[in-house]
């Protein structure tokens, strides 16, 4: 790809990238300008369906109703047929220690995952989409996304979780769906710049996100207390690779091992621009919902929790970019070190396997649970405001 091709945003950051990694900076940018190959063109075809009619073509494909799935159209059939089947690398069994591993150390993942990896993840370009659809702006939609990344996170790392039936497996082709549908109604509604920022949630920003929910959950869990041997980081790496494939990331932008996620992780920083206001208001919009979602009542109490996140995510992404995105500011000496020492008198106090079942609890407790009428809904409009609930 030329530069003359790179969206506006990413011009300064591509020509400083590619004097890192031509090669790696050129595929990061490439993919800025495609969404989903496979999916797109099939949300373009039965955009004209209504939204119980898409609900429940989605719903035949992943649930593997084949009778439901004859009713849809045949491009959502050809979708289903075609284009789901795992690649030739997938281990089943290479995912075991993950599993295990995550259920013991569920609560500092967690920690890790919404402290770290979901601001980090907003600190990038990926916040614009969110910011036009006005998705994460107000206190409850910000608590429900959280939620919903909590039920994701928990089912992807549940036994069988990305097996063809198994609930990881199913939202995560959910999120693809739901990725591709809010891509069509970005393009088309006149609210979205592309030659700007690029295609709205765009291959290369899934890509990232697969190396951040991966590599970066594993180093910012470490720093929270997590416990993950060599065998079980391999294996981590490995859920999220396969993944990234249901969730429809492309290969060349698709991450082989954690040092490949590493480089991709880095060089995509360098395209990306620095934090906006737009990415601002995500990160804090996410903090103040960790209270909402863990039901604290009161406002004293909320704000307590809320000062100890901002203090351990501060102490995880670095000043630099906590500056970036207003958070308070705070001193962090020895936060990281204190958190660590009260997680590992936990494990000793009740047990490898009370931990294991309190942090399986805490998962279903701040976890979202649609009902199943409700469960494929897409969106029909880019307003989040103004469309059906999802």
């Amino acid at each position: 790809m030329t530069a003359l091709q790179t969206p506006g945003a990413y011009t300064a950051g591509y020509a400083t990238a590619r004097g890192v990694d031509a090669a790696l900076a050129d595929a990061y940018i490439r993919h800025t300008r495609i969404g989903d190959p496979d999916l797109d063109p099939v949300i373009e075809d039965v955009a004209d369906l209504t939204g119980d009619q898409l609900q429940r073509g989605i719903r035949a494909g992943i649930e593997r109703d084949d009778e439901a799935l004859r009713q849809a159209p045949r491009s959502l059939r050809h979708f289903f047929e075609d284009k789901v089947e795992p690649p030739a690398w997938l281990d089943f069994e290479a995912h075991a220690p993950a599993v295990r591993a995550f259920n013991v150390n569920a609560a500092n993942v967690l920690v890790a995952f919404v402290c770290g990896v979901l601001i980090e993840g907003f600190s990038t370009l990926i916040s614009k989409s969110f910011a036009t659809t006005g998705r994460v702006l107000n206190p409850e939609s910000a608590r429900r996304r959280l939620m919903q990344n909590n039920r994701h996170l928990m089912e992807v790392f549940f036994p069988g979780g990305m097996e063809r039936d198994g609930d990881g497996w199913k939202l995560s082709t959910r999120l693809r769906f739901v990725h591709a549908r809010v891509r069509h109604l970005l393009a088309n509604s006149g609210a979205w710049d592309v030659e700007h920022y690029g295609t709205p949630v765009s291959a290369a920003h899934l890509g990232l996100a697969t190396t951040v929910f991966s590599m970066r959950l594993l180093e910012h869990a470490a720093l929270v207390g997590a416990v993950f041997n060599e065998d079980e980081q391999a294996s981590v790496m490995q859920v999220w690779r396969y993944t990234g494939v249901v969730m429809g990331v492309p290969e060349g932008i698709l991450f082989v091992d954690r040092d490949h996620a590493r480089r991709i992780f880095e060089i995509a920083h360098l395209c990306e621009p620095e934090p906006d206001s737009d990415a601002a208001s995500m990160a804090n919009a996410l903090i103040g919902a960790i209270p909402l979602t863990a039901g604290i009542e009161g406002e004293r109490k909320q704000r307590k929790v809320m000062k100890l996140a901002y203090r351990l995510s501060r102490s995880l992404i670095g000043n630099q970019l906590a500056d970036q995105l207003a958070f308070p500011k705070m001193n962090t000496m020895g936060s990281l070190a204190a958190f660590r020492a009260r997680q590992r008198l936990q494990r000793f106090v009740q047990g490898r396997q009370k931990v294991r079942l309190n942090n399986f609890s805490q998962l279903l407790d701040i976890s979202v649970y649609d009902r199943p009428d409700d469960r494929y809904r897409m969106p029909d409009h880019y307003l989040s405001a103004r469309s059906n609930p999802w």
